[in-house]
């Protein structure tokens, strides 16, 4: 395998989360619905309000990679949700499915051949593929730590 095939593989790899923690799938994983929107005691942030963010994060990291026009939402309100719980057991689900298309997504451009992952990205101020792809990657790590954690003081994490 040469350099540039190792790099994309340990990149996927990363984002995808296997490597030192556990990944999306795993930490969202039954999840009790009436657990959801619960700030255990001492928590600044609920389960969605986590997933929420770690979603609107990872989309707005993917779109600046691809979209020469695409405007960031305002920090921090942008990206974060207005309720500490989703509405329905829907909006978990949407959420869930827009986070793991983006997560593809960014994979797939992490993984296309024809993407220069050291090349500046022409709107940008100095950034390239390859960090924006580990900035989604430790965003998201940290953010399941959190999920993981929240789980535990909810009772809801084996």
């Amino acid at each position: 395998m040469d350099q540039d095939s190792s790099l994309r593989q340990h990149l996927l790899n990363l984002l995808t989360g296997h490597n030192a923690h556990t990944d999306f799938n795993a930490a969202i994983k039954d999840i009790p619905p009436q657990l959801r929107g619960k700030r255990p005691k001492g928590a600044e942030h609920s389960l969605w309000e986590v997933l929420e963010h770690m979603r609107i994060a990872q989309w707005d990291i993917l779109e600046f990679s691809r979209d020469p026009r695409h405007q960031s939402p305002e920090w921090p309100e942008g990206y974060w949700p207005a309720t500490p719980a989703p509405t329905d057991d829907k909006a978990w689900d949407k959420s869930v499915r827009a986070f793991r298309s983006d997560l593809k997504a960014m994979c797939a451009l992490v993984a296309a051949e024809s993407t220069d992952l050291d090349a500046r990205i022409p709107h940008g101020d100095g950034q390239t593929i390859l960090r924006e792809a580990l900035l989604v990657a430790d965003h998201n790590s940290y953010h399941l730590g959190e999920m993981v954690l929240l789980r535990r003081l909810l009772g809801a994490w084996k």
